[in-house]
């Protein structure tokens, strides 16, 4: 008997959540989702608000705050009822990995960030919404203790929107596929992220980061152009780690588990088949 899974009112037994009217629900609670991330994005690229880093206290930070928890929120009751009930614990601890290794990394001289692999690791599983879902909801945990990486947001969901459309694309069943998919996917993200540590902050925060703009600063670049090309240098290596590490991940739990996921027995995300399935 296959685990139960979570259900939103309208959705029981029997229901096929990713047809019909079940679909239509989840697509527009998604979309709705995605709009208020990037409402909320492009607020600050506009605004630039400089008292965003004071935390709460701001009107920025609690608009911030609020638009991307909204989105986070969205997403998340629009792949609940497609999300097994005894996997649900991952998102938290997905959650608690990328805010501990973020936090660690930012620390370091090295121009990494290891703060997605949570992320990266739900949306395999469970697709581009849980994913996206549980990206956005790092950022807004980690400002309670750093508010400078809520801003930030907005990128972090975006690779977890990237990495569930790469397991859907089969690019998690051949394993040096998953790099090729997180460079890419860094590419993107910091294009995304530029703007905001060009605009809100005047700059990147970390310490690695911070001297390759320093150095681009150096030989005449402007701020928004030298962390730019730091991004396109540092979060191509990045994410492509963290896709690998991911799939390590992913490929370490148990296939019994892994399965019970709809979303990677619906696309075939991973190699193989399911367990008591017969060799084709």
């Amino acid at each position: 008997m296959s685990p139960q899974s979570l259900t939103l009112p309208g959705s029981g037994p029997g229901s096929d959540p990713y047809s019909g009217h079940a679909a239509g629900r989840r697509r527009l609670l998604e979309l709705a989702g995605a709009a208020s991330i990037a409402a909320t994005y492009i607020f600050l690229v506009l605004t630039q608000p400089a008292d965003i880093a004071n935390g709460p206290a701001s009107f920025s930070a609690l608009v911030a705050l609020g638009g991307f928890l909204l989105g986070a929120v969205l997403l998340i009751v629009a792949v609940l009822p497609v999300l097994p009930t005894s996997t649900v614990v991952l998102m938290p601890v997905a959650l608690i990995l990328n805010v501990v290794l973020g936090q660690l990394m930012g620390s370091t001289g090295l121009p990494f960030y290891f703060d997605a692999i949570g992320t990266v690791l739900i949306a395999v599983l469970a697709g581009p919404a849980a994913g996206a879902a549980t990206g956005a909801l790092s950022s807004v945990v980690w400002s309670f203790f750093n508010p400078t990486v809520l801003p930030f947001a907005a990128g972090a969901a975006l690779i977890g929107f990237l990495a569930g459309v790469a397991a859907r694309s089969g690019l998690f069943r051949r394993f040096y596929l998953a790099p090729v998919a997180g460079f890419m996917t860094g590419i993107l993200a910091g294009v995304v992220s530029a703007p905001i540590a060009a605009f809100v902050f005047g700059g990147t925060s970390g310490v690695g980061t911070g001297a390759i703009v320093s150095a681009f600063r150096a030989m005449g670049d402007t701020l928004l152009a030298a962390i730019t090309k730091q991004a396109l240098i540092s979060d191509p290596m990045d994410k492509a780690i963290v896709f690998v590490i991911a799939a390590l991940l992913v490929y370490a739990l148990p296939r019994r588990t892994t399965f019970q996921f709809p979303f990677v027995r619906r696309f075939r995300v991973l190699a193989g088949t399911a367990p008591g399935t017969p060799e084709a």
